[in-house]
């Protein structure tokens, strides 16, 4: 399954990494992942020509498929199962099973990191909720991309978390009184942020995706909080003042005027109608003159 920013439509340009999600029966092995990462090979090449080169990462849980052609893609696939989780129900195997009686016990350094599968299994829970609550909202996709971008060109705001980014986005618009369009909607996120959303004291980001209440800015410390903030207020200045390229990383567009093909819509005067109006100015001015006692 596509997870990440592939699933939810917020790619940029310049983005070549992507990332999946593969879903075992049972709790993913190292020798499950081996042997995927070994026959993943000649499947490739029934589908197409293109070389790739396939690598298995165990401490990630993860194998790692890259092109060698330009540009160089790379897709994540990682290996995960819905057992992983503690609070999962594992169904009791039969005795009288000849398939559970022919399956060895595994051991547990057998077994891939589960820290790594409940990560794969929290972006799954991100990408649904992303399609359900996001993709439907007004602006929402825009505005995400527009604050990914500034978070990859500005070092402050690369301590912002994906995933809280997200949530933030959302909630700012949905609380909205109505659908706003996209200037609206990345003034109402920077006021937000600007009026101390993320600060240490502030109301925080509680993660829907999860039972037990979990906030998901815990990962950033209070410098961090700080300098985003005083970055939003600073960008809501920029707003104000019609210089809204600076925050964007834009070259400012042209005035109407120095743009080509813009003319005036009003009509030059003949020679003429010029004369005869000057006359009916002066005349009309030599009327209006007060008489002077």
């Amino acid at each position: 399954m596509r997870v990440g920013i592939l699933a939810k439509g917020l790619l940029l340009r310049g983005d070549r990494n992507v990332h999946l999600i593969l879903l075992s029966a049972r709790k993913p092995t190292l020798t499950l992942l081996q042997s995927i990462a070994e026959q993943l090979p000649e499947q490739l090449e029934k589908v197409t020509k293109d070389a790739y080169e396939v690598v298995s990462n165990e401490k990630e849980a993860s194998i790692i498929i890259a092109s060698s052609k330009d540009p160089k893609m790379q897709v994540t696939v990682s290996l995960t199962s819905p057992l992983v989780r503690e609070d999962a129900p594992a169904a009791d195997p039969d005795p009288a099973d000849p398939e559970v009686l022919a399956e060895p016990p595994l051991e547990s350094s057998d077994f891939l990191d589960k820290q790594k599968c409940l990560e794969s299994l929290a972006a799954l829970r991100h990408a649904k909720w992303f399609q359900a609550r996001a993709n439907g909202l007004q602006s929402c996709v825009i505005i995400i991309r527009v604050l990914r971008d500034l978070c990859q060109r500005v070092p402050t705001w690369g301590a912002l978390p994906d995933w809280a980014m997200e949530l933030l986005v959302e909630r700012a618009l949905s609380s909205a009184t109505g659908p706003l369009g996209p200037g609206e909607a990345i003034r109402r996120v920077l006021e937000c942020i600007a009026a101390g959303m993320l600060l240490s004291d502030g109301p925080g980001l509680q993660d829907p995706c999860e039972k037990e209440a979990a906030d998901v800015l815990q990962s950033m410390s209070r410098q961090d909080r700080e300098d985003i903030t005083a970055s939003s207020q600073h960008a809501l200045r920029l707003l104000a003042f019609r210089q809204i390229h600076k925050v964007l990383g834009m070259e400012p567009l042209p005035s109407p005027k120095s743009r080509p093909g813009v003319h005036s819509r009003k009509r030059r005067l003949d020679a003429d109608e010029e004369m005869a109006g000057d006359g009916d100015g002066k005349k009309d001015k030599k009327e209006d003159e007060p008489m002077l006692t």
